[in-house]
């Protein structure tokens, strides 16, 4: 294709589901406001391998990888950004004239959002999960001087990502033992249908200066109202949302996205939802 013809520049979001998604709303207002002629869309892929050959074969020019596709992709790219290939997991895909290379901004939007609430160098924080976002918050942690403590159900997960990351691992019937300054739940526990679960008993959360709290959906998971009463300082993951999306626009087009403006689109979807004014 010849891109000094080209109109419209299209940018998506592969994954399967993909409705529940707030990228598309979060993508399309920067565009916007960053007056470019381009458009983001959500593709509910079933064939993975079929969809990464539609973008080059529609020269759309960057995507957003998200569940359950951040490992199973990066065998079909053509090339791995080091710190993707590091964390194990592309949530952002670049395609440069039918070359497509894999990159992380979900680390990148985690320290991001952490350094909002706290200088993370010297300080220690409790990862629960080891999956692909405990993967990449670990990852970040480690980069900005901080000192990451996996804490996992699942004792082989937990110890193999422990060991390739050469930090501490706890079985989580054992976080009581673990000291640390923030907990960060990087599982699914707490989104729906399991709203009033939490991944930690209550008993174990006043032991954290911060929690913070990767859901965004609902806005403020069981866990986190558990940790303001105790007196914790909070967070959700809207921020990684925010910062993780800016950072992939950025890849994509080579300009500073408008970030507070992202933020406050994001955060008036989620209020209009908790509130019913949609």
């Amino acid at each position: 294709m010849n891109r000094k013809e080209e109109a419209t520049r299209v940018f998506g979001l592969l994954g399967n589901p993909v409705g529940h998604s707030l990228s598309p709303l979060m993508h399309n207002a920067a565009y916007r406001e960053m007056q470019l002629d381009a458009v983001y869309a959500p593709f509910c892929v079933n064939d993975l391998e079929g969809a990464i050959r539609g973008i080059k074969a529609l020269d759309i020019r960057g995507v957003s990888v998200t569940i359950p596709f951040k490992t199973a992709v990066l065998p079909l790219l053509d090339d791995i950004e080091e710190s993707a290939r590091t964390i194990g997991a592309v949530n952002t895909i670049v395609n440069d004239c039918g070359h497509l290379t894999g990159f992380n901004t979900d680390w990148t939007g985690l320290v991001r959002s952490l350094e909002e609430l706290t200088n993370i160098r010297g300080k220690t924080f409790a990862v629960l999960g080891a999956g692909g976002t405990a993967r990449a918050a670990v990852f970040g942690i480690r980069e900005r001087g901080g000192v990451p403590v996996v804490v996992n159900r699942s004792e082989e997960r937990g110890r193999r990502l422990a060991l390739e990351f050469g930090c501490r691992f706890f079985r989580l019937d054992e976080i009581e033992k673990v000291e640390a300054d923030c907990l960060i739940n990087t599982t699914p526990v707490g989104m729906a249908p399991q709203e009033e679960a939490m991944p930690v008993d209550r008993r174990n959360i006043s032991r954290f200066r911060w929690v913070v709290d990767v859901i965004y959906r609902p806005w403020r998971t069981r866990l986190l109202e558990e940790a303001e009463k105790s007196g914790a300082g909070t967070m959700n993951g809207a921020g990684m949302l925010v910062y993780q999306g800016a950072e992939q626009i950025h890849l994509w087009t080579g300009q500073e996205p408008p970030v507070a403006l992202m933020r406050r689109v994001v955060r008036e979807q989620l209020k209009a939802e908790k509130t019913g004014d949609l």
